[in-house]
């Protein structure tokens, strides 16, 4: 299958229309077509559905989309590759992608970033959001050079730089609310609230081992992706939300406020990148100044 082909396909599927497609790509509707029916007969699967006679619309198979997710991916990791190849000189300058989910040890790695960024302001830096599976299957997939990870790491897989913080859980709540009369927050003061959880611990891990319950038995009235949504369910009185520290300020005028969870329960964070992997000269220097900041 050609670089060319798939990048036909990505242009049917975003123009939900082979006449459209032809048009963007500078092509006849009958090379595109054949280009198309080709790639299907390759396959051996229908990747279109095409339209009625009064309908030019075309929409994707259930392997349509697959093939449509995949080809974004390699086409991302060959304009990833071009760039790397092309500034492979003695310029320092290109991008640094990394994975993360929320955590103030971001800080950290905006430091590192300003450090180089103010030394060589060619390199760019993009960050993407997302929970531990997101940033991991980024990683494998090479769509990302680094993934901040919290708790253990898979060092089988993986190389891990420790962070010099550890993110502390806690239950964002109204200033208003019962809870916020206390200190720290027990087991025993959840056992009966309505809980906001991360969609993860809803499966069960690190909060649930802290209260020694079962999930299914607490009263979890709602899951979260990003907790700065569920500051905003907290707000409206709808719940407690059980998440990390400095993520949402709480300072000021804000009508919410954060108490840590006693026995105190903790997470180390770690930046990781795959084992043998060869970096770019933005990303070399990039996990250089970040490791000496974070072992001086």
């Amino acid at each position: 299958m050609e670089l060319r082909v798939l990048q036909y396909f990505l242009a049917v599927a975003r123009e939900q229309s082979i006449i459209r497609a032809a048009e963007s790509l500078h092509l006849s509707q009958p090379t595109l077509s054949t280009q198309i029916k080709n790639m299907e007969e390759e396959l051996g699967r229908q990747l279109l559905i095409r339209g009625t006679k009064g309908s030019r619309k075309v929409t994707l198979t259930e392997e349509g989309m697959i093939l449509r997710k995949r080809a974004e991916e390699i086409m991302d990791l060959v304009e990833k590759t071009e760039k790397e190849i092309l500034l492979a000189d003695d310029i320092l300058m290109g991008d640094i992608y990394i994975g993360t989910g929320e955590t103030d040890a971001v800080r950290e790695i905006a430091k590192a970033a300003k450090n180089l960024q103010d030394s060589h302001p060619g390199v760019h830096f993009h960050i993407s959001s997302g929970n531990a599976v997101y940033v991991t299957e980024q990683l494998d997939k090479g769509l990302i050079d680094f993934g901040i990870m919290l708790g253990p790491v898979d060092l089988t897989k993986y190389n891990a730089l420790k962070m010099k913080n550890k993110d502390i859980w806690g239950v964002l709540m109204r200033r208003d609310s019962p809870l916020a009369q206390k200190e720290t927050v027990s087991p025993e003061d959840l056992l009966d609230k309505p809980l906001i959880l991360s969609q993860q611990e809803d499966k069960g891990g690190s909060f649930s081992q802290w209260m020694k319950q079962d999930i299914s038995d607490l009263n979890i009235v709602a899951t979260y992706n990003l907790l700065f949504n569920a500051s905003l369910m907290v707000e409206e009185g709808f719940g407690y939300a059980v998440g990390l520290d400095k993520i949402i300020n709480t300072g000021g005028d804000s009508p919410l406020c954060f108490r840590p969870l006693y026995p105190v329960l903790e997470n180390e964070i770690s930046i990781i990148w795959k084992k043998y992997q060869i970096f770019s000269k933005p990303a070399g220097k990039f996990i250089s100044i970040l490791k000496e900041m974070l072992l001086s």
